[in-house]
Formats: C-alpha cells, sequence, structure tokens
C-alpha cells in the first residue's frame, strides 16, 4: 500500500491544554461550535474517527492552521453524551500518531487531510535501561503522590499499568498520570523514536519526583511539629490529672495562684482590681500553649509593678534644698526660687498640684542636670525620657494589646522603673518632637501635661486610669516657636540665659576643670589653670551661651597633661595664656579689627540665637545711578520689612537728618547682612537697619564700638524686644562696652550680674533720633538742635 493510500480526510477537533497519546481514553467537554461540527461530522461515518491536535495558544478560540501543531492523535469515539444543546460530552480512544499535511476546510469545522507517523520499534539495552529506570521513577513518584499508599516496587507498577514490554505505551501512560504541562506532553508525543521519547520522560520525572519529595518533606515536617503539640498537650493533661489524685498543685494553677495573692495584698484602686481579677479568670481558664496566656500575665505583671499608690516622702527641708541646688549649678537664681516655692507650698499644704515646669535656653547651660538636681532636692526618684525625633504617638501612649509585641508606652514605662507615684519626669528635647502619619506626639502630650486630665491618664495598653498628677514634669527645649500654642499654654515657662564671662569663670573652678580632672586622672597640685590662662580659654577658644565648648577645651587641657606625665614628667602643669597656644593651637575667636574703623554704612546689631546671642554687622552702600532696593544675607520675611521700613523713614526724613532727597532718587540701594550662609529673621534689626542708611547716605560712618538692638516703625519709635541678657553678653563677648536699648528693656537688665551692669554703658532710646544721636557725630549736633526748637 503506498504512502497516497493511506492519506486520509478527518474532522479536526483542537485541544487548548492537553494532548491525546496512542492507546489511551481522554474524557472531552466539547463547546466550541466548529468542535461540536466537527464530532457529529465524525459520528456520521461508520468508523467515527476523528483527528485530535493541541493549539500552540490555548486563548484563541477559533484557531487557524497556524494556531495547531502539525502532529497530533488519530481517535476513535467511543461514548457520546449531550448534557445540554451547547454542550457534548465524548470519549475518545487514541488509535495513532499522525501528521497534518493540510487543512483543507475551515467552516463549518476544521478538515484535515493527515498521514499516520509510526515510531520506529528500535531496541536497544539503552532502552531497555530507561524503561527499568522510569518504572522506577513512576513507581517512587506515585508512591510520594499518594503519601506512601501507592506501588512499593517497578514489578507492581508494571502490572497496575498493563504494561506489556511496550516502552512508548509506558511513557505515555505516565505523561497523562502526572498531568505534564502542554509543551511537555507535546514533545513526547512527537518523539522521532523510543529512545527519545524515554530519554524526554525519564527527565520530566526526574523533575516530578524532586518537586514531590520537597513536598513530601514540607508536610512531614508540619505533621511532625503538630504532633509534638499535641503530644506535649497530651502529657499535659495527663501529668494535671495525676496531680489533682495526688492533691499537688500544677505549675500553671501554682503562677495563677500566687498572682491571685499578689493582687489580693496590692494596695490597688477598686476599679484596677475589679479588671485584675476579671483577666485572672480568663487566664485561669486559658491553655497555657494559647499565645494570649501569656499577654495576659504579662499585662497582670505590669499592672502589679505600677505604684497606684506608693509615693516617696518630700525631703521638705528647704535650707537643704537650697544647699544642694547651689552645689550643683551656679546662679540659675529664677529657677531654683520657683523649686523652693513649690517646696514651700507642699510643706503647708501636701496634696497640692506638681508645676508644669519648662525650661528653655541655648545648648549647654544645664537644663537637663538641672532636673536631676530638683529630683535630688526633693528626695524623689528621677526619670529622663528623650523626645527628639519623637514620631509616633504609640511611644508615648502604648499600643493596643491586640497587636504582636505590644508594650505600653514610655509615660507608664518609666512610672514602673520609678516605682512612686510622685517621681520628676524629664521630657527632654520637648521643642523637636516630629509629627508623621503614625499621629501627632505633641497632640498627646496636652493630656499628660494638663493638671486636669493626667489624674486619669489611659495608656492604651494599660487601658486603665493612672494618676499623673503627683508627678512633677520638667520640660526641656531649646526654643519656643516648634512648639504647638496649646501645649505651650500648659507650661510653666522658665528661660535659662547664656553665661557672663566671670559666671563662665566660677562655673569652670566649681564643676568643670575637677570633673575633667577625676576623668584624666590628673590631681589638683598635677594640673593648674591660671586665671588668665581660664580667661583666655573662654574668650579665645570658645564663644557660646553655654558650657559645652568650654569644658571639651579644658578636657583638651587636661589630655595634654595627662600625656606629659604618662611620658615620665614629674612637674606640676600650670597653663597660663602663653602655654594655651602650645596646647590648643592658635585662638579660634579673635575680635574682627576692620570692624574697629568702619566705613560709612555699616551699624552693628545684636540677634538672639538659639545658640545664645550674637553680634550682626549691617552693611549698607548707594548704587549710582541704580533704582530698586537690593536685600542679601538669607533675610526672613519680618527682617526684610524692616529694611524697607528703615528706607522709608531715612527717605520721609532726609530734611532733618541734613540728607539731600535727590540722593535717594539717583542711587540705588544695596543692604547686606553677613554671614550670607545663615538664615536670619526678627524685628529687632530694625534700628540697626536705620543707622546704617543714615551713615550710608550721609556719607558719614557710625561708631564702631556701640552695638544696637529695638524695632523700628514708620514714625521712628523704638519698640522692645526680647533676648535682652543673650544679646548683652554676645556684645560683651566681642569686645563692645556700649549698648544701645529700647527704653522699654531697661527693666530686663535686672537679669544681667552686676560685674557686667557696672563694665557696660547702657543708652535708652524711645526714638530713633536717640539712637542716631548716639551713633552718629555729625548728626548728633543737628538732631540735638532741631529737637530743641521742637
Amino acid at each position: 500500500m503506498t504512502e497516497h493510500e493511506h492519506i486520509q480526510s478527518l474532522p479536526l477537533v483542537p485541544l487548548k491544554n492537553s494532548v491525546l497519546f496512542p492507546n489511551l481514553l481522554m474524557p472531552l467537554s466539547v463547546g466550541r461550535p466548529a468542535s461540536l461540527a466537527a464530532i457529529e461530522a465524525a459520528l456520521s461515518t461508520e468508523e467515527k474517527e476523528i483527528v485530535i491536535v493541541a493549539q500552540r495558544d490555548s486563548s484563541v478560540d477559533s484557531p487557524g492552521p497556524g494556531d495547531l501543531y502539525t502532529i497530533g492523535t488519530k481517535a476513535v469515539i467511543r461514548k457520546m453524551t449531550r448534557p445540554n444543546e451547547d454542550l457534548v460530552e465524548v470519549l475518545v480512544l487514541g488509535v495513532e500518531r499522525v501528521v497534518v499535511l493540510k487543512v483543507e476546510e475551515l467552516e463549518p469545522f476544521i478538515r484535515a487531510r493527515v498521514l499516520p507517523l509510526p515510531v520506529p520499534g528500535e531496541t536497544s539495552a539503552e532502552v531497555e535501561a530507561l524503561t527499568r529506570a522510569l518504572l522506577e521513577l513512576g513507581a517512587k513518584a506515585i508512591g510520594l503522590a499518594q503519601g506512601g499508599q501507592g506501588p512499593q516496587n517497578p514489578g507492581e507498577l508494571g502490572k497496575l499499568l498493563g504494561f506489556t514490554d511496550e516502552p512508548l505505551r509506558l511513557v505515555y501512560m505516565l505523561a497523562s498520570m502526572f498531568n505534564l504541562d502542554l509543551k511537555k506532553e507535546q514533545s513526547l508525543l512527537e518523539a522521532q523514536s523510543r529512545l527519545e521519547a524515554l530519554r524526554l520522560m525519564h527527565g520530566y520525572l526526574s523533575h516530578e519526583v524532586q518537586v514531590l519529595e520537597l513536598r513530601a518533606k514540607i508536610a512531614t515536617d508540619a505533621r511532625t511539629e503538630m504532633s509534638k503539640e499535641q503530644r506535649d498537650y497530651l502529657l499535659r493533661q495527663q501529668m494535671r490529672a495525676i496531680q489533682q489524685e495526688l492533691g499537688e498543685k500544677n505549675s500553671d494553677q501554682a503562677d495563677v495562684d500566687i498572682l491571685r495573692e499578689q493582687i489580693e495584698k496590692a494596695e490597688l484602686p477598686e476599679d484596677v482590681r475589679k479588671e485584675a481579677n476579671r483577666e485572672l479568670q480568663r487566664l485561669e481558664r486559658m491553655p497555657t500553649g494559647q499565645p494570649e496566656h501569656q499577654v495576659i500575665r504579662t499585662y497582670l505583671e505590669l499592672i502589679l509593678e505600677l505604684p497606684w499608690n506608693k509615693r516617696t516622702e518630700d525631703n521638705l527641708d528647704i535650707a537643704r534644698a537650697r544647699q544642694v541646688l547651689d552645689e550643683d549649678h551656679y546662679n540659675l537664681k529664677e529657677v531654683k526660687e520657683r523649686i523652693l516655692e513649690h517646696l514651700g507650698v507642699l510643706k503647708l499644704n501636701p496634696e497640692a498640684k506638681a508645676p508644669i515646669l519648662c525650661f528653655v535656653g541655648p545648648p549647654g547651660v544645664g537644663k537637663t542636670s538641672l532636673g536631676q538636681s530638683i529630683a535630688r532636692a526633693l528626695g524623689r526618684k528621677f526619670e529622663r525620657m528623650s523626645l527628639g525625633g519623637l514620631h509616633d504617638e504609640s511611644e508615648l501612649r502604648g499600643h493596643r494589646r491586640t497587636y504582636i509585641g505590644a508594650l505600653p508606652g514610655r509615660l507608664i514605662q518609666a512610672m514602673r522603673r520609678a516605682g512612686a507615684n510622685n517621681p520628676v519626669l524629664m521630657l527632654d528635647e520637648v521643642d523637636k518632637l516630629g509629627r508623621d502619619f503614625r499621629g501627632d506626639p505633641a497632640a498627646a502630650l496636652l493630656e499628660v501635661l494638663d493638671p486636669e486630665q493626667n489624674k486619669t491618664f489611659r495608656d492604651n495598653y494599660l487601658d486603665l486610669p493612672f494618676d499623673l498628677s503627683k508627678a512633677l514634669f520638667v520640660t526641656t527645649a531649646n526654643t519656643l516657636d516648634t512648639i504647638p500654642r496649646p501645649l505651650l499654654d500648659r507650661m510653666e515657662i522658665l528661660r535659662l540665659s547664656g553665661y557672663s564671662e566671670e559666671e563662665k569663670t566660677h562655673i569652670a573652678r566649681r564643676y568643670l576643670i575637677p570633673r575633667q580632672l577625676k576623668q584624666t586622672g590628673l590631681t589638683v597640685e598635677q594640673l593648674r589653670i591660671t586665671d588668665e590662662g581660664l580667661r583666655k580659654l573662654i574668650s579665645g577658644y570658645t564663644r557660646e551661651a553655654g558650657l559645652r565648648r568650654l569644658e571639651q577645651a579644658v578636657g583638651r587641657v587636661a589630655r595634654k597633661a595627662a600625656l606629659k606625665f604618662a611620658e615620665g614628667q614629674t612637674e606640676a602643669v600650670v597653663v597660663g595664656p602663653d602655654e594655651l597656644a602650645d596646647m590648643l593651637g592658635p585662638e579660634v575667636f579673635q575680635p574682627e579689627p576692620a570692624r574697629r574703623d568702619a566705613a560709612p554704612g555699616v551699624a552693628t546689631g545684636l540677634a538672639w540665637t538659639e545658640a545664645g546671642g550674637d553680634v550682626l554687622y549691617i552693611e549698607a552702600t548707594l548704587l549710582p545711578d541704580g533704582k530698586s532696593l537690593t536685600i542679601t544675607g538669607q533675610l526672613g520675611e519680618v527682617m526684610q520689612e524692616s529694611a524697607k521700613t528703615a528706607q522709608s523713614y531715612v527717605w520721609s526724613h532726609a530734611d532733618l537728618l541734613g540728607i539731600d532727597a535727590a540722593e535717594f532718587r539717583s542711587n540705588g540701594l544695596h543692604i547686606h547682612v553677613p554671614a550670607g550662609a545663615i538664615p536670619k529673621d526678627g524685628p529687632s534689626a530694625g534700628v540697626t537697619m536705620v543707622t546704617a542708611l543714615a551713615s550710608a547716605y550721609s556719607r558719614t560712618p557710625a561708631r564702631s564700638d556701640t552695638a544696637m538692638t529695638g524695632e523700628v516703625t514708620l514714625t521712628g519709635l523704638v519698640l522692645p524686644i526680647g533676648g535682652v541678657k543673650e544679646k548683652v553678653l554676645a556684645a560683651r563677648r566681642t569686645g563692645i562696652k556700649r549698648v544701645i536699648l529700647p527704653r522699654a528693656n531697661q527693666k530686663d537688665l535686672r537679669d544681667l550680674p552686676e560685674s557686667v551692669r557696672s563694665e557696660m554703658e547702657f543708652i535708652f532710646a524711645d526714638r530713633v533720633e536717640d539712637v542716631l544721636i548716639a551713633m552718629i557725630p555729625t548728626l548728633a549736633e543737628r538732631l540735638t538742635l532741631t529737637r530743641k526748637v521742637a
């Protein structure tokens, strides 16, 4: 029979996700119209033959010739049922491999010319070896897939499959059993020889065995863990039953009894005791293995550890408290008096509410250490928590117990550590609180720092009212600008200003030098810093409101001396001004000699910063043929408005100041405030701006030995400002001994040490004319005469 005689034209049914192998049965559900028509056409013939071919892309609903594989299987329809008009269920039996030569029709169904494609029946030792290996792998895979319930050896698998020494039948049976993906099944069907088919199936089945072994290992581990938990549970139950028979208590019940006894003995408020007993009953009924068991136990332990009614006795000896405060800190009279006032109130009324204090001042003035001194003076416990960068409200108020790893907030934890309900609680850096999507900690502090609300403070974890009103809250900040106004209203503000040179000298002698000597292991006899050397250290190597840089400089000197003694020196080290240069290098800060002979348009102002006061030079220059006002130096909006106000005042009073009005029309103006990299803002540079502009337009230099501060109005009034002490000390540090202040700030001089007041010359101004008379000598006579005439 020729090849042409074997070619048949048969209906074709495309399959989306599977391949039909020869000699195997496959049930099909046919629903596509073209496939239904192909089934009907096949059933209408006597042989009921049809071609089954896999699609290359299962997403195509109406495949064409290019969407079909070229090799498929000729099959015979054995059975057909029709559940409804749109669906036919058939059972087909694969007969042989065929190759699709040509698609003859696409409508109403696909009809193709096909040619049988038999597989060569070669036999070899490799074919036999691969066949046996497949039987072994198949038996192993079936056993793993069925949890060890499958055939135990290859012989059993051969019997199960009806194996009759035909390798291809084994390959096709195993492929259909393990649901290989479409491409792998098609590659088996397209194999050109038995050897190729066996090799492919061996590789696929080896991979399946590896996956099944891993799955079995995971399942075994899970069952082992579960079995261990069940075993432990049963053993615990048996142990409990044995202990009950013997009249003994098991460890879990003993723990519950201990907690019950502690709750009965503890001095708890009635509502807290009621909640503790309710949670204890839950704990008693709950198996130890449950995760919530430990959560409830930890919660009850927290309740028992909190100082609900425990408090330390205050030391009401005012003389001793004053001594302790004076020992720890130099000066700071206002703060010490406020603490002693509270002590006096407690002596008369022990139930008085504790104040909520806020220490505001530059870094290094002793705000944090002052809280420890307050606790020592009152005889109370001290707890400190830093709020700098805190941006999660739950850090303060705690997390709800429903969350895994929940903890009480920092406040409740601090009270537990203190062991008393009246400690000194220091909230450090309250001005540096963060805020983001997790909440606003500053808003949470509103309840904590309100005496009317904090006596029933509820932590999210504790969820019981806890009295914080007995605690003395002390907060610290460098500035008040970043603290929300509602929070600021709840605190009593106490300002800690910077220290003068004399105060720093005293503090260095009493505190800093002894502390550094102790840290470096030196004695007073081994290192001595002269008064001149200490003053040079303060003025030449530090320029700050606080003491941190000074202590660091003293520490460097002490370490240099310690090195000399470590190298064998035996004589005492005496440090004077000359020795400082050898130890610390040249002076870091020096007066600016160029400013002592300032050009016209330069005036010296005073500014307040978070680090204390500072000297600010304002420079103004005229720009010939210019028209506009240029302002540089990173000035804020308020300071820019002060510059415009100053120009308007000088222009409107040009006749009074003896300035030709044409100067304003024919010249532009540039105002610059060094240093350009530092942002500046505030109204207190107003009088300095007016002086600089008057000096520039009159081409007369202002006095360089005088600094000034004050806000100015368009009508020439000089308004009061803040930070007088810091500003005066900054001028003194720079070597300026003459300062102009608003008259309304005359009362603030009482905050200055007597030595500073006696050394400095102060001029008080009500109007801008008072400032110009004191600053520009050539205008003084004219303004004085004009004032007399007026």
